[in-house]
């Protein structure tokens, strides 16, 4: 599965999902780019699924017409530490991933 890291996701996160294609957006050269743009141009590029901790992003973004799944996780902070124990539901639900649906991993 191809994952997309939002740039307020720490790179260190990446290690926990080796068995996945993961991608950051600072990597791909979309740094700065409104979430309604990342999230088109990862449809673009066929990635399955946008890792993000921007919790409004949901609101903001109509995700049904897309072809990109979206993970919100939901912590007191974005810091390694805080997102280390979603890590196991974060992989659960990559399992059952549908296009076009929002996913909180965290609440």
């Amino acid at each position: 599965m191809r994952l997309l890291l939002d740039e307020c996701v720490p790179r260190r996160l990446r290690r926990e999902l080796s068995e996945h294609e993961v991608r950051t957006v600072p990597e791909m050269g979309w740094a700065a780019k409104e979430n309604g743009e990342l999230l088109q141009l990862a449809s673009n590029l066929l990635f399955d699924v946008f890792i993000t901790v921007d919790q409004r992003l949901s609101y903001q973004q109509d995700v049904t017409r897309s072809s990109i799944a979206v993970v919100v996780l939901v912590a007191k902070r974005n810091k390694i530490e805080f997102l280390l124990p979603l890590v196991p539901e974060l992989r659960r639900v990559l399992r059952e991933i549908q296009p076009g649906k929002v996913y909180r991993v965290g609440v």
